[in-house]
C-alpha cells in the first residue's frame, strides 16, 4: 500500500537475513509440518463462490459497530473511541478499514494493520497492510521459549524492509492455525475444489460461445483434402458457434450427416457437480447453502434464525478474534483490569423482526431488568423522562414503589 512510505519514513530500514520465516516451508519440515502450495487471492476471487463468501464476510464485519466499554458502558471519553468507532486513519472510514482486513484474513489467512503513535505512545491511526507484503519471523534459536522475541517485516511499495515489534502491528490470525502464531487460508486446502469451480465457470463461458451442448463429427461419403476439410469445418463453425446462433438451424450439404460425441450438461449431472463445489467451498469459509441462494435444503423457518446461526457459527469466533488483538495491543494492562474493553455491537445481526423484538422488549421491561429509555435506544429512540426506571409486572410501577401502595388506607386487618 502506497501510504507505507510515509508511515515508516522514521524507522530504521531493515535488511537482513535473521531469524527464520514462519512461511518458510523448509523450516516447518522439521516438525513434520508441510505448508504445500498456495492460491493468490485475487486470483481465488474469480472463483464466483469464493467472491461471494468473501464480500458476505467481510460486509457483516464491516457494518458492526466497534465501541470501548467501560464496566459495560459506553466509554466515550476514551482517548480511542472515535477512532475506533468511526476513522481508524485519515484515510478510511471503519467500515472500509474492517472489510479490508476481513478480506485479506479470510483469503489469506492473516491480516495485518500498523498502529501508529504519537511521542507520548498514544495510538493516532491504524492502518491495514497487505497480508503479501508482511512476514512473521521469530528466534529460531529458541523458539519454544522465546516468543517475545517475535517480529514482523514488512515491506513497502518501494521495497524496503521495515521490522516491527509486535507491540506495533495487529495480527488478526484466521480461522485455521497449526500452531497459534500464523494463520492458514482455507484456499490452501481449497485448490483442487476452487480449480473445479473455476473449470465450471469457463467450461459453462464456452458452452454459450460455442452455442451446442455436443461435440461432434462431420461424416461424408466421399473424399476430401486438407483445404477442402479446413474450408468446411470453418464454415460449419461460422454458423453454429457463438450466442446468436444457439438453437438454430444448421443447414449441412447433401451427403454430409453430423453425429453427436458427448452428452449434455443435464446428463452429466452437470449442474449437480456444480452445487456441490459451490457447498464445499461455501462451508470452508464458514458460509451457509442459503447464503448462495440455495433454498433446497434450508432448515430454517426465518430469516432471524438463519442470522442468529450465522453469527454464532462463523462470526462470533471472528469477532472474540479482532476484540482480544485489539485489547492486548491497544489497551494497557492497568485498564483491562478496570474492565475497560473493546466489543462489536451485535445488535445489528441479532435483531429481530418487530414482532419478535417487541415481545422480547415486554418481556425484558415486565421482569424488571430492561428500561423502557434502555429499549427506546435499542430502537433509535429518544429517551423520555422517568424513562430510566425499572418496572415491575402488574400495574407497571417503579420497581422501588412495589407494594407500597397497599400500605396506604389502613393496617394490616383492612379496617
Amino acid at each position: 500500500m502506497k501510504f507505507l512510505k510515509n508511515l515508516f519514513s522514521k524507522r530504521n530500514n531493515y535488511d537482513e537475513d535473521i531469524g527464520v520465516s514462519l512461511s518458510d516451508s523448509n523450516f516447518w519440515e522439521k516438525f513434520g509440518i508441510k505448508l504445500g502450495f498456495s492460491i493468490s487471492g485475487k486470483k481465488a476471487l474469480k472463483e464466483n463462490t469464493v467472491y461471494i463468501c468473501t464480500k458476505i464476510r467481510a460486509e457483516s464485519i464491516g457494518k458492526l459497530s466497534l465501541k470501548v466499554y467501560k464496566e459495560r458502558e459506553e466509554y466515550k471519553e476514551h482517548e480511542l473511541y472515535y477512532l475506533l468507532k468511526y476513522k481508524p486513519n485519515p484515510l478510511m472510514n471503519s467500515i472500509n478499514f474492517w472489510k479490508c482486513i476481513e478480506a485479506q484474513r479470510t483469503l489469506k489467512g492473516n491480516a495485518y494493520a500498523y498502529i501508529e503513535r504519537n511521542k507520548k505512545g498514544q495510538v493516532t491511526g491504524i492502518y491495514p497492510i497487505d497480508s503479501d507484503n508482511v512476514t512473521k519471523v521469530i528466534d529460531d534459536n529458541n523458539f519454544l521459549s522465546s516468543l517475545s522475541k517475535v517480529w514482523y517485516i514488512v515491506i513497502d511499495n518501494k521495497g524496503i524492509k521495515h521490522k516491527l515489534y509486535s507491540d506495533e502491528i495487529l495480527h488478526f490470525i484466521g480461522d485455521i492455525t497449526l500452531d497459534g502464531l500464523i494463520g492458514i487460508a482455507p484456499l490452501e486446502y481449497l485448490k483442487c475444489t476452487v480449480e473445479n469451480g473455476r473449470a465450471t465457470q469457463e467450461f459453462v463461458n464456452k458452452f454459450f460461445k460455442n452455442g451446442l451442448s455436443t461435440k461432434g463429427v462431420i461424416q461424408y461419403v466421399g473424399d476430401l483434402d486438407e483445404k477442402a476439410k479446413r474450408t468446411f469445418r470453418k464454415e460449419f463453425e461460422s454458423m453454429s458457434n457463438g450466442l446468436e446462433n444457439a438453437h438454430s438451424v444448421s443447414l449441412l450439404p447433401l451427403g454430409y450427416q453430423f453425429q453427436p460425441l458427448s452428452l449434455s450438461m443435464a446428463d452429466a449431472q452437470f449442474l449437480e457437480n456444480s452445487k456441490l463445489t459451490k457447498r464445499e467451498i461455501a462451508a470452508a469459509f464458514g458460509m451457509k447453502s442459503y447464503h448462495l441462494n440455495d433454498l433446497e435444503r434450508a432448515t430454517f423457518n426465518n430469516l432471524t434464525e438463519q442470522q442468529k446461526d450465522f453469527y454464532i457459527t462463523t462470526l462470533q469466533p471472528s469477532l472474540t478474534n479482532y476484540e482480544q488483538e485489539m485489547q492486548d495491543k491497544l489497551f494497557s494492562q492497568y485498564e483491562t483490569l478496570k474492565d475497560v474493553r473493546v466489543e462489536f455491537n451485535v445488535d445489528t445481526i441479532l435483531r429481530s423482526d418487530i414482532k419478535t423484538r417487541y415481545e422480547s422488549y415486554r418481556i425484558g421491561i415486565q421482569s424488571g431488568f430492561l428500561s423502557p429509555n434502555e429499549v427506546r435506544k435499542k430502537e433509535n429512540l429518544p429517551a423520555k423522562e422517568g424513562g430510566d426506571e425499572l418496572l415491575a409486572n402488574g400495574n407497571m410501577i417503579p420497581i422501588i414503589m412495589a407494594g407500597k401502595q397497599y400500605l396506604k388506607g389502613g393496617d394490616n386487618s383492612g379496617a
